[in-house]
């Protein structure tokens, strides 16, 4: 325990850990940290309280800390990792960091390998196997000549090695001991440092990345300096053990090497992560000309090329994951990537089709070109989501993916890394209107218009204005070659020009980005992402009156207002005018508050009557949302299959059949309502629900957005497969159909999430209710196809119900709760009693 600066309790929170791997992200926090200390501190740092704490928590100490991050054999998991994909380079010695390096704030930092002379990094997958962090008594294992040189630095090579050695014991002389003589560790660490930089100049020299080959250099001079401000130090001490000069030397060079260090690997991460992103890059380019491939030949080739870069991309993603600390930056990388290798083979399907309809004249030409495209652009988006996560460097717990800030970073990166094809098309006087050079302009008009309907005035003028100008140069260039007339380079270049001023390039900024920065710079009160979390923010400004929360709270109550008026629209009509009729009472009394307070009138008894009287209709609105949003999830969630089931029929109803055509017409139409009503129903709930579960909510908003996306192009590819009965076709239609019906099971699922597991059951029992009475009155009536109808949907419900109580149970660790959950599930799946199942809840 360090007892000069008053520490005085030590835990793996409060401790920076040194690792074998070299934490960066945790030593570059412990740096600044000093920095920001007075200069009597300097570089205090967690190493001294580190090897102090480790220390004492020794076995032979009676600690326990260490077995909690050696192996089985007693050595610590980071170094019985060290002998892990090593990679021996050919010729001269090169930085071989094969795996899958992100930004340093993000990552469990790479180990640096000597082998051979080659400096390369060893897999970190059995440390993060076993816990996020190797905690500080690692640091008392002793390295050899053949490990890393940035272990030699520091790690002890023995009982008087180490950078972290020499702080020790700058902090026992500034308890007025004497310093003893450092040639023999300064000397180790010297070897080491020579070592480290001859490698690093190696690599420097021999790799083809021009940004790390500007950025190492200075990190290795770094080092060097505060080395030879370490051997300095030791010849001074050895005339003057107390000196003070000599100390100050001492510990600026243990500083200098940690910092040195550390911006040395972070030089070689970010060269790691733009190799990462270059390959990704390659699967964009090639994803560009699929719209242009009408060829069995060309798509062969197409698969050739293509499939040597998914592979890397994907190995390259997988070790990447292993090695992020960021939860929500792996699931991001994992989602994507299954998304990619889930959809090349469907894409490659529907281009396979495409071509065979081209090439034999069959009907469906538009509906296989529509199914193509939108599978190109799944894989693009999911390509540029990758690219976009491997960048970052922190993670905001605040931040959804529904913010605008957001939503414009998605859209800029997407519209970058369609500039490079934009460009070749305009200089190419001869490219044709079609190809994927003017597609690729057209969507960066999209992303652009994304981007200014959420910028700030100013900049939507600005980017709309641009927007206009581009628009009008290409359909004027496509209008000139189509006609023939290849003499259209002066407008290339001026619609090239304005491109290049709207997306941004390495010498301009661009006006999208500045517009993404000014709204960044602006932040600014926003509403919370979900209806708790407005309600929240209202009540908050009602509780609170005279404090100025900057209208976060007024405009909580007007999107809550917004929202409700929204889903009033999907009810029937005597439930629609209660909730819009409470949707006035509120806004109504909401102005009146903000007039008052505008006068400044917030605290007058008129203003507190105005107060109580919003809060019990806010709270009223929010039970009525939640009520009637439970009851629409029972309805319309009951059977999610039968519709794509009777679509399934009438694709493959044999030839001949009477009203074949008008059979698959009535079931498509079928299916797109269905889905209109599923899709409608999750938004609500994502935004009038009551969950505030972040990773459920924007779940939720991904899958209702493809499920929406999807229903046309299963429909289309549904239209195809009706018309050529061909295995191509059947096995197109198939992939699409099984990724729907996975995307629909998904969409129930988030919806279940997202509410109230007790008012869902009580709401299936009212509804089971209905449809029984329902049941009685077609018996009387004598109609025996409304009676099954009945029948049938409360046997889904029922089937819901237990569906739900099962999930409860499985998530519970309460045993009664889940004895008796288990219990009443059963009773209703034999049909003796649904009520058990409700009293549970």
């Amino acid at each position: 325990m360090c007892q000069c600066y008053g520490i005085k309790k030590v835990t793996y929170d409060s401790v920076d850990a040194l690792l074998c791997r070299i934490c960066l992200a945790k030593a570059k926090k412990a740096i600044k940290r000093v920095e920001n200390e007075n200069t009597k501190k300097k570089l205090h740092l967690a190493i001294s309280v580190a090897e102090n704490f480790a220390l004492r928590n020794r076995p032979d100490n009676g600690g326990g800390a260490t077995s909690n991050v050696l192996s089985g054999g007693g050595t610590p998991r980071a170094l019985s990792s060290l002998s892990e994909a090593r990679l021996h380079a050919p010729s001269m010695p090169m930085l071989t960091l094969p795996g899958h390096l992100s930004s340093m704030a993000a990552i469990s930092t790479p180990t640096i390998h000597l082998n051979n002379g080659t400096l390369s990094r060893a897999s970190s997958r059995k440390s993060l196997a076993q816990s996020e962090y190797i905690y500080p008594d690692t640091i008392r294992q002793r390295v050899t000549v053949d490990d890393c040189p940035v272990c030699q630095i520091l790690m002890p090579k023995g009982p008087h090695g180490c950078v972290s050695r020499l702080v020790i014991l700058h902090e026992e002389a500034e308890d007025g001991n004497a310093m003893p003589d450092l040639t023999r560790p300064i000397g180790l660490v010297s070897t080491a440092v020579d070592n480290l930089i001859k490698v690093g100049y190696d690599t420097c020299h021999s790799s083809d990345d021009r940004i790390l080959q500007q950025d190492m250099p200075p990190a290795l001079q770094r080092v060097e300096v505060s080395c030879r401000l370490l051997e300095d130090a030791c010849h001074m001490l050895k005339g003057d053990p107390y000196s003070s000069p000599a100390r100050k030397k001492l510990i600026d060079g243990s500083r200098g090497i940690l910092q040195g260090t550390s911006a040395l690997l972070l030089c070689f991460d970010e060269s790691e992560v733009r190799k990462i992103i270059r390959g990704c890059r390659k699967v964009l380019d090639y994803l560009t000309v699929t719209e242009v491939i009408e060829t069995m030949d060309d798509l062969s080739q197409f698969v050739r090329d293509i499939t040597p870069w998914l592979t890397r991309m994907s190995k390259d993603i997988e070790g990447r994951v292993l090695e992020l600390t960021h939860q929500v930056h792996r699931e991001i990388l994992v989602r994507c990537m299954d998304a990619v290798k889930t959809l090349s083979p469907i894409l490659v399907c529907a281009m396979k089709i495409f071509v065979q309809i081209n090439e034999d004249r069959q009907n469906g030409l538009p509906e296989a070109a529509e199914n193509r495209n939108y599978l190109a652009q799944r894989m693009t988006d999911e390509v540029n989501e990758i690219i976009r996560v491997l960048q970052l460097t922190t993670y905001d717990e605040d931040e959804w993916d529904s913010d605008n800030v957001t939503v414009m970073r998605k859209a800029l990166s997407a519209a970058q890394s369609l500039l490079t094809a934009a460009l070749d098309w305009l200089g190419d006087p001869r490219g044709r209107p079609g190809a994927v050079g003017e597609k690729a302009i057209r969507r960066i008009l999209e992303y652009s218009e994304k981007i200014a309907s959420r910028s700030l005035p100013e900049d939507q003028f600005a980017i709309r204005h641009a927007i206009s100008e581009i628009q009008s140069l290409t359909d004027s260039i496509c209008e000139l070659r189509n006609s023939g007339r290849y003499d259209n380079q002066g407008l290339a270049q001026s619609c090239a020009q304005k491109l290049k001023s709207l997306v941004g390039t390495k010498e301009s900024q661009g006006v999208l980005p500045h517009a993404l920065i000014n709204a960044q710079r602006t932040g600014g009160a926003h509403p919370a992402h979900t209806a708790s979390g407005k309600l929240e923010q209202a009540l908050r400004w009602l509780d609170n009156p005279g404090v100025d929360d900057g209208g976060q709270g007024l405009q909580a109550i007007k999107s809550m207002i917004d929202e409700a008026r929204a889903l009033a629209s999907q009810l029937p009509p005597h439930e629609r005018n209660q909730l819009l009729n409470l949707c006035s009472d509120i806004d109504r009394l909401a102005n009146q508050l903000a007039d008052l307070e505008r006068r400044g009138l917030g605290n007058s008894p008129e203003a507190n009557a105005i107060r109580s009287q919003l809060r019990n209709k806010l709270r009223e609105l929010a039970e009525f949302m939640k009520r009637v949003l439970t009851d629409k999830v029972v309805e319309d969630f009951a059977d999610i299959t039968t519709p794509l089931k009777l679509f399934v029929d009438a694709v493959y109803a044999p030839n001949g059949m009477p009203n074949r055509n008008g059979n698959f017409e009535d079931r498509a139409s079928n299916l797109q309502e269905h889905s209109n009503r599923w899709t409608n129903t999750g938004t609500l709930v994502a935004k009038c629900g009551p969950s505030r579960d972040k990773k459920v909510i924007e779940g939720l908003v991904e899958v209702t957005n493809q499920v929406k996306n999807m229903t046309p192009q299963v429909i289309k590819a549904g239209k195809i497969r009706l018309n050529n009965d061909t295995d191509y076709a059947s096995q197109h239609f198939e992939n699409l159909r099984k990724e729907y019906a996975d995307a629909l099971t998904r969409l129930r699922s988030y919806v279940d999430d997202a509410i109230d597991t007790g008012d869902f059951v009580r709401a299936s029992e009212s509804a089971m209710r209905r449809y029984t009475d329902r049941c009685e009155d077609a018996i009387r009536d004598n109609e025996s196809q409304r009676m099954v109808d009945n029948t049938s949907q409360i046997a889904r419900l029922g089937n819901r119900v237990i569906m739900a109580a099962k999930n409860e149970a499985d998530n519970s660790e309460e045993p009664s709760f889940v004895q008796r959950v288990n219990e009443a599930a059963s009773s209703l799946h034999s049909g003796k009693c649904y009520n058990a199942c409700y009293f549970t809840f």
